[in-house]
C-alpha cells in the first residue's frame, strides 16, 4: 500500500504548505481515488489571500481543492457504479440524502453539504482521497482528466443557464469574461443562445471569448460611464439581451444586468460579490425582469460530462496553464495574479491516464 499521500493544506491566511496526511480509509459506499487533476477556482484564491470566501471563514487548517478528477484505487463492498482502475470526475459537494431538498432534487442547498474545501471539510488536492461513489462519475475513454477536473465550473455555467431557462434563438449579454463568465458563454451557445455578447475589463479575455465563439465583446473600463456600456451593449445586440448573466458580482455589473436585460427577460446573479449592495431594483421590478441567483449547481454534473464528451462543448482551451503538485504554491500565485484563465496542478505526472490521443 502506498504512503505518500502528499497533501495541499492551507494553515491559515496566506500559509499554504505540502504536507503528509494519512491516507483516509473508506466507507462501505465510497471510493479511494489516485487523484489526478485538481483546477485552482476563484474561491481557492480566496481562502488563500483572505480565509473568507463569501460567509465560508476558514477556522481551522483546511485542505484545498474542489475542481477535480482521479482514478479509482479501491472501492467500498456496497460500490456498484465503480470498479478500480476507472477514471472519474468528481461532484465535491455529497449532500445528507434525507432532508427535504434532497428529497425534491434540489441537493445543492442541503443544510448539510459536505462540499470540498469549504470549511471546515477538507478538498482534494492530496494523493489519496476518499468521496461518495455516486458523486462520481465515469469518464468516457476519449475524455481526458483536465476536462473531467473542468466539469465542475462548467456545471455552474449549464446550471446558470437552466436557472435562466434559456432557449434556442434567446439573445444573451454576459457581465465578465473570467473562467465562469466563459464557461457560461459556452453553456449558453450550446443550449440554443443565437447571439451572446460578452464583456470584461481586460482585452485579453474578451480576445480569448472570441476564440472560444462570443459572438459580440465590449471592453469596459472602470472609468466607463453607465449610460454609455448600456448604450454599447444595446448597438451591439440591436435590443435588450432576452437573458442576462453577471458572472462578476461587482456592483457595476449586477447593476448592468438588471439594466440591460429586456422587460419580462431574466437577469442571472452568478458572481458572488458583496453581501449588500445599491442597485436599481425598482425599475427591474416594474418590468417584470425576473431576478434569480445561483448557488453551485444541481443535477448537472452529468450533462456537463454529455456536452464535453460529445464535443458539443470544448473546455481544452481554457487550460492555459500547468503544474506539478510539487509546484502548488506557485500555482497559487499564478493564479492569485490572474494570468491566463484556468490554472491545472497534476498530482501525478502529466497525461499519466489521457487517452493516447486528445
Amino acid at each position: 500500500m502506498a504512503t505518500d499521500n502528499l497533501t495541499a493544506m492551507l494553515n491559515k491566511t496566506k500559509d499554504l504548505q505540502l504536507i503528509q496526511t494519512p491516507i483516509p480509509t473508506i466507507a462501505d459506499d465510497e471510493v479511494l481515488l489516485r487523484m489526478d487533476c485538481v483546477g485552482i477556482c476563484g474561491s481557492d484564491v480566496h481562502y488563500w489571500q483572505s480565509g473568507a470566501c463569501g460567509p465560508f471563514v476558514l477556522h481551522e487548517p483546511m485542505i484545498m481543492g474542489h475542481e477535480a478528477s482521479g482514478v479509482v484505487a479501491k472501492v467500498g463492498p456496497k460500490v456498484k457504479n465503480l470498479v478500480v482502475g476507472d477514471r472519474v470526475a468528481i461532484e465535491p459537494g455529497v449532500p445528507c440524502r434525507y432532508c427535504e431538498f434532497c428529497k425534491t432534487g434540489r441537493y445543492h442547498l442541503c443544510p448539510d453539504m459536505k462540499f470540498c474545501a469549504t470549511p471546515p471539510v477538507h478538498g482534494n488536492l492530496v494523493r489519496y482521497y476518499k468521496h461518495a461513489a455516486d458523486f462520481c462519475y465515469k469518464l468516457p475513454d476519449h475524455v481526458t482528466m483536465e476536462e473531467g477536473a473542468l466539469l465542475e465550473p462548467l456545471s455552474v455555467g449549464i446550471h446558470a443557464c437552466r436557472r435562466a431557462g434559456l432557449t434556442g434563438g434567446h439573445t444573451v449579454l454576459v457581465l465578465g469574461a473570467g473562467p465562469i463568465g466563459l464557461l457560461t458563454m459556452l453553456s449558453a451557445k450550446a443550449m440554443g443562445a443565437s447571439t451572446v455578447l460578452i464583456t470584461d475589463v481586460l482585452q485579453s479575455r474578451l480576445d480569448f471569448a472570441k476564440e472560444l465563439g462570443a459572438d459580440h465583446t465590449l471592453l469596459v473600463t472602470r472609468e466607463s460611464k453607465e449610460e454609455d456600456v448600456l448604450k454599447s451593449i444595446l448597438s451591439l445586440l440591436g435590443d435588450h439581451p432576452d437573458v442576462s448573466f453577471d458572472a462578476s458580482g461587482a456592483t457595476a455589473t449586477v447593476r448592468m444586468s438588471l439594466l440591460a436585460t429586456k422587460s419580462g427577460g431574466v437577469a442571472v446573479l452568478v458572481g458572488m460579490g458583496a453581501p449588500e449592495q445599491s442597485v436599481p431594483l425598482s425599475s427591474a421590478l416594474s418590468r417584470e425582469v425576473d431576478i434569480r441567483g445561483i448557488f453551485r449547481y444541481v443535477n448537472e454534473y452529468p450533462i456537463a460530462l454529455s456536452m464535453v464528451a460529445s464535443g458539443k462543448i470544448n473546455v481544452k482551451p481554457l487550460v492555459t496553464h500547468h503544474f506539478s503538485m510539487e509546484e502548488t504554491v506557485e500555482a497559487y500565485e499564478v493564479a492569485r495574479q490572474g494570468a491566463g484563465i484556468k490554472v491545472m496542478i497534476h498530482v501525478q505526472p502529466r497525461d499519466t491516464n489521457n487517452p493516447k490521443k486528445f
